[in-house]
């Protein structure tokens, strides 16, 4: 029989991009069921102590399982957690076949789910579409191999490079669509921290909400973190102060299972999170708009390289048209 692989795990790709609740300190999975060329069972991870992906799929399948495939972005666990091994509910249900993503580098995972499968008899195939669901399991995989969240830097600027005019005023150089952006990028993000600076100046709520303006319904919103004190009736609140250095902050949410962290800013924070080289992914709104001059506030303050023998460089992960604005997406290289 053809397989056809590459679709099987789009689907579960597209499994996991439609899951909007955030399921942290487990991985965004998707995975599907696959019979006779149909897909017959469709699942995404649901929130701790939740079903994992492969289990919801697989319900839904019901009997029609048997023989199939199942296309899975992660490999399968396979130990007691909160939820039984996702191995044993695929093996019960007499699958034929299955094709994973990639391998979970999960100390309690790391092969054995791969392993269990192919001793059961099953026909197990990893590798397919890699880079696209390394890409939707970046903060999940970062995490599981430095003990971190992984840090996305998000700046809003005039294609001139300024998030402020002198007077300091910043709202709005961009546009609703770009707004309504972050509110979806803020929905994927377990945690969002900004400067005491940022909350002073302006008294953000760093919720979530939707296109009409409302806060978005079903769950909380992210951990807010505001680096320094926290003024008295701040609409922030409830959040949590930090006083330290940076990396004790990274250290502290990794271990309490914060996958993926937001940085908002603003220039003080955004600049000492990248000299300190702990940014994973920036993303850069830009507005069709010009200040004009050196004395608006820049997207980062503090020293930059002082040569272009020092400058980073690295590659645009992904761009997007966002009405009048633009997205940009960068990773940079080592250091």
């Amino acid at each position: 029989m053809v397989h056809d692989d590459e679709g099987g795990m789009r689907a579960a790709l597209a499994a996991a991009g439609a899951l909007h609740r955030r399921t942290a300190p487990n991985p965004r999975v998707g995975a599907v069921v696959v019979a006779n060329g149909r897909i017959v069972g469709t699942g995404a991870t649901q929130p701790p102590g939740g079903a994992h992906a492969e289990r919801v799929a697989l319900s839904e399948a019901g009997p029609a399982a048997a023989g199939a495939t199942v296309y899975t972005t992660l490999e399968p666990c396979n130990h007691e957690g909160r939820t039984p091994p996702c191995t044993d509910a695929i093996i019960g249900a007499d699958v034929a076949r299955v094709v994973v993503g990639v391998g979970d580098p999960d100390p309690e995972v790391s092969g054995r789910g791969l392993e269990s499968l192919r001793r059961a008899g099953l026909v197990v195939e990893v590798g397919v579409l890699a880079d696209e669901v390394t890409d939707s399991l970046a903060a999940y995989l970062h995490h599981r191999r430095t003990g971190r969240p992984f840090v996305v830097l998000k700046l809003a600027a005039t294609l001139d490079g300024r998030i402020a005019a002198p007077d300091g005023s910043s709202r709005w150089i961009t546009g609703p669509e770009a707004r309504l952006d972050v509110h979806s990028l803020r929905a994927s993000c377990d945690a969002i921290c900004v400067g005491a600076g940022t909350v002073r100046a302006d008294d953000p709520r760093l919720d979530v909400r939707d296109v009409d303006g409302r806060v978005a319904d079903g769950e909380d919103p992210p951990r807010r973190v505001v680096l320094g004190a926290i003024p008295a009736g701040a609409r922030v609140l409830p959040a949590e102060e930090y006083h330290g250095d940076l990396d004790g902050l990274l250290d502290g949410l990794g271990a309490d299972g914060v996958l993926k962290l937001l940085v908002e800013g603003g220039a003080d924070v955004a600049g000492r999170f990248h000299r300190a080289g702990l940014v994973d992914r920036y993303v850069v709104y830009l507005a069709p708009a010009l200040l004009g001059g050196d004395d608006g506030r820049p997207l980062m303050a503090g020293p930059g390289a002082p040569t272009m023998a020092d400058l980073r460089r690295g590659r645009f992960v992904a761009t997007e048209v966002l009405g009048d604005d633009l997205r940009v997406d960068l990773e940079l290289g080592g250091r």
